[in-house]
Order: C-alpha cells, then sequence, then structure tokens
C-alpha cells in the first residue's frame, strides 16, 4: 500500500523588492501630487488594467485592493487579529480605510491585493498550475489564492496558493520541490530534470484551455546581474517591467514553501505517526525533498537538525511542525476532534495554517527580505561613497543618500519589527523558531552594525572638515585682522610731522605714496586670497549660503551599475 496524501495545500511564496524611486520616476502622474509611496499603488495598479499586453488581467482577472472589511466576532478578520498584540494589528492588517489614523488617513502602511478566482468556479473553470520535467514526470495543481503584499517600504510578497487531494506522497513532495523554481541555476539541472523544463498557469473549463503564462527555460541568461524571472512570476506581476529593472528577486532561484500535508491514516500502518519513518517523511517535507528511502541526507545530521527546526508540542497527535531556511511545513496524520475544536468547524490545524500562521511567515519573510534589501543598498551607498572617502569631497546629497537609508533602518527597527508578534506561548514560539531559520536577529545586527560604521565614517569626515574649514576662517581672521590694523594704524588722524609725512605729503612725497601702495596692495591681497578660499572650497559653504536645496529623486539602483538589459532579449 503506498502512502497517500489526504490533502495537500501549498503557498509558494515569492519575496521582491520595487524599486521605488525608479517606478516613480517612470509614473510621475500617479506620484506627482503626493511623496507617499503606499498612497499611489492603487491607481498606479489600477493603471495597468490591460497588463501591458499580459493576458492575466484580460482572462484571469486583475489584482484588487483586498482589505480586511469585516470585523465582527464571526468574521476573518476577527479571529486573525485577536491573536496578535494590538500594536502589530496596527501594522500587518490591512483594514483599508475601515480604521483611519490621523487626519483621516489609513494608519498602516501596507496593501494587500488578490485576484479573486470565487467566480471560475460559477462559470465551471478552473485555474491550474502545471510542471514537467525531462523525465517525463509532471503534475497539475489548481490555484486556490493569488494574494500580494505590498509595503511602504518597498517590499512586496507575492503568494501563489495551490491544493491537491488524495493524491500519492510521493507526487506531493515533487509539487512542492519542483513548482517553487523560479530559474534554473544551470542548463545541467534542466537535463538532468531538477528542475521543470515546461511550467504553465492556464485556465480549464468550459470546453477549452488557455494558457496565461509558459516557461520553458529555453533561453536563459543573466539581465545585467539579475537572473532570467520565470513568466509565471513576470506575467502575475504584469504591473512591473522586469527588464526595465523596476523590480529585482530577493532570494534564490526557489520561492520559499509554506505547506499542509495531511497524510491519510488508512493507506500507512497503525501509529504510522510515531515511528522512525513518519520522521523520515517529515524531514524529506521539511527539506523540500523528494521521495526515497530513509533520511535524504546523514541521518545523524539530520536528525540533530530536526532537533532544532521541528515544533513538537503536539506529537503525540502526530502534528508536527517544522522551519528551515527555505520552508515552513505542518504534517498532520488525518482530520480529526482536536480536543474541544469539533471537525464540523473545520480542522483545526488547518484553519492555524490558513490564518495565524500564514500571516506570521509572511512577516518573518518580510523581515529577511527588508533586511536583505538593506544589505544591498548599503553596500551600494557605500560603493558610491568609497572612492571619495580619501579625499574627502562628500557632498550634501551624499549625506542625504545616507540619512535616508538610516532613517529607513530606523524605521523598520522601531515600527515593523516586533521581535514578538502574538499573546500566546505557541504562537511566539512558532514565530521565533522561524526567524531563527531565518537569521532575522543575526541579519538586523549586522545591518544596524554596517549602518552606524557608515554614519561613523561619515561623522569623522564632516569632522575634520569643519576642522579644516575653522582653520581657514582663523587664518582669514589673521590676515584680515592684522591688514585692519595697519590700515587703521595709517588712517589714524595723526598730526603734524606725521600728517605733513604720511597724509598731505608736504615732506618725502616718496614715503607717501608708497604707503598707500602698500596699504593698497594689502587690502587688494587680502581680499583676494580671501574670495579664493572660498571659492576653492565652495562645496563647504554652499549648504549655508544656499539652504534648503531639495533632494532629487533617483534610483540608487540603477545609478549603482547593474548593467543594461538588451530590449530584445526575451524574459525567462
Amino acid at each position: 500500500m503506498e502512502a497517500r496524501a489526504q490533502h495537500l495545500h501549498t503557498y509558494f511564496l515569492f519575496p521582491f523588492a520595487v524599486d521605488k524611486e525608479a517606478v516613480m520616476q517612470d509614473h510621475q502622474r500617479v506620484w506627482e501630487k503626493q511623496r507617499l509611496w503606499t498612497a499611489g499603488l492603487d491607481e498606479w495598479i489600477g493603471d495597468h488594467a490591460m497588463g501591458a499586453g499580459s493576458p492575466v488581467p484580460g482572462k484571469l482577472g486583475r489584482w484588487q485592493r483586498d482589505p480586511f472589511r469585516r470585523l465582527d466576532m464571526d468574521s476573518f478578520a476577527y479571529q486573525d487579529m485577536v491573536f496578535f498584540h494590538p500594536f502589530v494589528r496596527r501594522v500587518f492588517f490591512d483594514v483599508g480605510e475601515g480604521i483611519a489614523g490621523e487626519e483621516g488617513a489609513p494608519e498602516n502602511m501596507l496593501r494587500v491585493y488578490a485576484i479573486p478566482l470565487a467566480h471560475l468556479g460559477e462559470t465551471g473553470r478552473k485555474l491550474i498550475y502545471y510542471a514537467e520535467d525531462a523525465r517525463g514526470r509532471s503534475a497539475s495543481v489548481r490555484v486556490t489564492d493569488l494574494r500580494l503584499f505590498m509595503f511602504a517600504n518597498g517590499i512586496g510578497i507575492l503568494t501563489i496558493g495551490v491544493e491537491a487531494n488524495d493524491i500519492l506522497i510521493p507526487q506531493a513532495l515533487w509539487i512542492n520541490e519542483m513548482m517553487r523554481k523560479v530559474y534554473p541555476s544551470s542548463g545541467r539541472q534542466i537535463r538532468e530534470g531538477r528542475v521543470p523544463c515546461r511550467m504553465e498557469l492556464r485556465l480549464e473549463g468550459g470546453g477549452e484551455t488557455q494558457v496565461l503564462a509558459e516557461e520553458r527555460f529555453s533561453r536563459c541568461a543573466m539581465r545585467g546581474y539579475l537572473p532570467p524571472l520565470s513568466r509565471i512570476i513576470t506575467e502575475l506581476l504584469y504591473f512591473l517591467n522586469y527588464s526595465e529593472q523596476e523590480f529585482e528577486p530577493l532570494l534564490d532561484e526557489r520561492m520559499t514553501v509554506y505547506s499542509y500535508l495531511s497524510v491519510d491514516p488508512a493507506s500507512v500502518e497503525p501509529d504510522f505517526d510515531q515511528s522512525e519513518e513518519y520522521e523520515m517523511l517529515m524531514a524529506r517535507f521539511l527539506y523540500v525533498d523528494r521521495w526515497g528511502e530513509g533520511y535524504r541526507y546523514d541521518s545523524e545530521f539530520t536528525r540533530e537538525a530536526m532537533r532544532r527546526q521541528v515544533y513538537r508540542r503536539w506529537a503525540h497527535q502526530g502534528t508536527l511542525y517544522g522551519f528551515s531556511s527555505y520552508s515552513n511545513v505542518t504534517l498532520v496524520m488525518g482530520r480529526f476532534d482536536c480536543d474541544e475544536h469539533q471537525l464540523r468547524e473545520g480542522f483545526l490545524v488547518h484553519r492555524m495554517f490558513m490564518s495565524r500562521y500564514y500571516l506570521q511567515v509572511v512577516v518573518a519573510l518580510f523581515y529577511r527580505a527588508t533586511l536583505l534589501d538593506f544589505s544591498e543598498r548599503t553596500a551600494l551607498v557605500s560603493r558610491l561613497l568609497s572612492r571619495k572617502f580619501g579625499s574627502y569631497d562628500i557632498t550634501e546629497e551624499d549625506t542625504r543618500m545616507v540619512t535616508r537609508l538610516m532613517a529607513e533602518v530606523q524605521l523598520f527597527s522601531n515600527y515593523w519589527y516586533f521581535s514578538e508578534l502574538a499573546n500566546k506561548d505557541e504562537e511566539i514560539e512558532h514565530f521565533q523558531m522561524e526567524c531563527a531559520e531565518f537569521r532575522v536577529p543575526l541579519m538586523k545586527a549586522e545591518i544596524e552594525q554596517e549602518i552606524e560604521k557608515l554614519n561613523n565614517t561619515l561623522e569623522r569626515i564632516y569632522q575634520q572638515r569643519n576642522t579644516e574649514s575653522i582653520n581657514r576662517l582663523a587664518m582669514l581672521s589673521m590676515i584680515l585682522g592684522g591688514g585692519a590694523m595697519i590700515t587703521g594704524y595709517f588712517g589714524m588722524n595723526f598730526g603734524r610731522e606725521f600728517e605733513r609725512m604720511f597724509f598731505a605729503g608736504e615732506q618725502l612725497h616718496g614715503v607717501h605714496y608708497g604707503a598707500v601702495i602698500a596699504v593698497t596692495l594689502l587690502v587688494v591681497g587680502s581680499i583676494l586670497f580671501t574670495i579664493f578660499l572660498v571659492a576653492s572650497n565652495w562645496s563647504d559653504y554652499r549648504h549655508i549660503l544656499l539652504p534648503g536645496k531639495g533632494d532629487k529623486l533617483e534610483s540608487l539602483r540603477r545609478t549603482a551599475g547593474f548593467g543594461e538589459v538588451p530590449e530584445e532579449e526575451e524574459q525567462g
């Protein structure tokens, strides 16, 4: 008897960073009256209703704002929000216009969008995600949820939810392992069947099949420094232009897998959930490997890693939760009443998988994506400034660039980041294990240290420049002060012989004219030298004499040398 999965429910999560400055430059009409990124998102995405040639909005539907609208006790919003601290609810729940902050504006800095799929069932159609490899293996799953999270700092997370029922366990593992790929790391991967040679997003039903996006990875090349993203991703993000570097992926060639697998108890031996075979299945599931005998890796190594990565509070009921740097999984045995949580109200573990734990993995991935984006931007800023450190040729724009980066890091630390999201121990423990596997605390400490070092370097440079400026001013003061003393002494109203000699010139005409010439040369020389010093060090005095010069909006990534993308090159 082959082990079967009663229910496979997987979300593939794709984190990306939008080049906000580039997008706001390319779409100035949307942001010409406002500087807030989130304020223009709805209009910007709405402007791409036709998708610039993409079949997704025309045949499937466009991205629509999808905030929580109901907040009563039986709503999903209420049931999800009560498990989180009040300050977390303010930050990570998009309630649209339902709860306003200051001056009636929405309080949160997050926008959630969805492509509604419920209408497909009314017409007898369904959205299918299909993949096949070079060895003839293939699978189709139904897409049940398409959701997009857009944060105020330019980070976005696309989630693709798929479901399958009553399938073999090896097929369920193959689906998770293969459908998460967004580009191959080599051509050898395709030939060996480790990456799909064909992927499709298509509509089926109503007597016809419509392919919305197809990727064969037949022509793959680096696009500047960016990888050749699958058309599945670029077509779903139809409002962003990947060829113009308006966004970039933040992880590797794989999407993060958030998955739920329910094993059919009738297809396995009794007490299977307490056996070593169940641990082997959990290891394959957690590390997103294919089916095979035993552990995929060394058994002692795997057991040791799983002691840290598997949450076992409910292991006696066969429920295991696992966390790795690229997956978050829930493994259960069948469906059953969980104490007083009755099955007729919905299976508790799956309900939690779709609600609070889904939100927690989105938040943890947002933290990781933001910190990775900060790592890139810190490196780019440091590179742009590196050639200026030796000569102290730092401009006011350089200072503003570092200040903006520091402000965003501070906003993340003080507004977005919480080491504790939820009220209850289990939720806290889940989130902390997830963040630990994503290396969030370590990355956050590293970024803060890098930003602090960058700021200290600028402070030392400006301190040196200020010292030099003060020395120049002191030198000018001595010259002008000495000249003032001499000319003042010369111009004093002395009488008798002094007046006749120096002012009237009645005696010793040469002394009189020589004194006038000497004093004139001293005054003119002092003024010219002052003009020369100020002109040669104009950058030090410009922001004092011309205050209030505005920032120039420009893309850091575009100006940092990411390379040009050939227009004729095909995506993927």
